[in-house]
């Protein structure tokens, strides 16, 4: 395990002369990423910093993000990692892809660099323990299991998935499989290297399944799945499914139309906001001039975190690592503090709300609240 050491302080670590406290902020802003995630976990970044600033800074000092775009890349998400530091950053926040998560968690760690992880959930964030980084978002396997509870609940239990090459996708195949299979789930791999839109249609039809889930990149070929699915009349009583939250976004919605409807997917938000939550909210949805997603109050969340272990702890990062079990901060999805939790390599927030949610037929720009873990 690395344990954060008592090195000296990075160049500008405990400044006094007013100048800005620096938070490095990795978030995708560029295609192949996915940018109105990353345009959301921005949004959510920002408001918290200017209500910070807002409210007197960190001692008096400004708070101020140094915004790096990932594009998902995580050998980009690496080198700026390392920039960030040299650049003298009290701590990295943000991203939202898992795999490019992954390789800025590995490189902050071999740095000594805090980071909080916004919006990542694949559970081997890292690959051993390390005092250095901590995550909001709940372990893909805590909220695919609940999703998995949900197919079985709605009586699915031939579940085909349409899938990616990807350590993401694979783990969530992995996850759905052990989870069902002891409760009478089968798991039809389809690879989406080797099949068109059509042909996954007759892949459905040749193995009986009832449900597909969508294990693969947005917009394309999550789009045209969908279309060919929802064309296709023999699959007229397939649920279609997104774990990983395709829906979520207005873009699915725009591109999609009635046909974005009735897919459930994973959203990390409570039943109903606290007032602070509320508050957000309304700030958030003037912001970007739509519905926030859950990802914009993960990115608040991040902030308010950080800023509360920056008043309490200082700047200096190994203090600010060894701040992360002592963590006790109210955020807009509830009480966030951090712990060692069995299979998961990072300080982790057990865990935000989850829901499985889906757009309604009758208004797709109304939310359903399908189950909740």
């Amino acid at each position: 395990m690395n344990t954060p050491p008592s090195p000296p302080s990075p160049p500008g670590a405990e400044r006094t002369d007013g100048s800005a406290v620096q938070i490095g902020a990795l978030v995708p802003l560029t295609r192949p990423g996915w940018v109105e995630a990353g345009q959301h976990l921005l949004a959510g970044l920002e408001l918290a910093v200017r209500e910070v600033n807002d409210g007197g800074g960190i001692a008096g000092r400004p708070l101020e993000l140094v915004v790096r775009d990932t594009a998902a890349d995580p050998q980009k998400a690496a080198a700026a990692v390392d920039e960030l530091a040299r650049l003298g950053v009290a701590a990295v926040a943000g991203e939202y892809h898992s795999v490019v998560a992954r390789a800025a968690a590995a490189r902050a760690d071999a740095l000594g660099l805090p980071f909080l992880c916004s919006s990542a959930v694949l559970d081997a964030l890292t690959e051993q323990p390390t005092e250095w980084v901590a995550r909001l978002a709940p372990a893909q396997s805590h909220g695919w299991q609940i999703y998995a509870d949900f197919l079985l609940g709605a009586g699915h239990s031939r579940i085909a998935v349409a899938a990616q090459p990807s350590v993401y996708w694979a783990s969530g195949t992995r996850i759905l499989r052990d989870h069902l299979a002891p409760r009478g789930g089968t798991v039809i791999e389809l690879d989406m290297c080797a099949l068109t839109p059509t042909a996954v249609c007759d892949e459905l039809v040749d193995h009986r399944a009832t449900a597909l889930l969508l294990l693969v990149g947005h917009p394309e070929p999550a789009v045209s799945i969908v279309k060919a699915v929802r064309r296709d009349e023999r699959l007229a009583n397939v649920m279609m499914g997104a774990p990983a939250g395709q829906p979520e976004f207005a873009e699915w919605a725009r591109l999609l139309g009635d046909d974005s409807a009735a897919i459930p997917f994973l959203r990390y938000l409570p039943e109903r906001l606290s007032p602070l939550g509320a508050r957000v909210e309304a700030a958030l949805r003037e912001r970007l001039a739509e519905a926030p997603s859950f990802v914009a109050f993960e990115g608040y969340d991040t902030v308010a975190v950080l800023a509360d272990v920056l008043r309490s702890h200082g700047v200096d990062r190994a203090r600010i690592a060894e701040a992360w079990p002592r963590v006790a901060v109210e955020g807009t999805r509830g009480r966030i503090q951090f712990s060692r939790t069995p299979g998961i390599s990072v300080w982790q927030w057990t865990w935000a709300p989850v829901q499985v949610v889906d757009r309604d037929p009758a208004d797709p720009e109304r939310f359903r609240i399908r189950h909740a873990g």
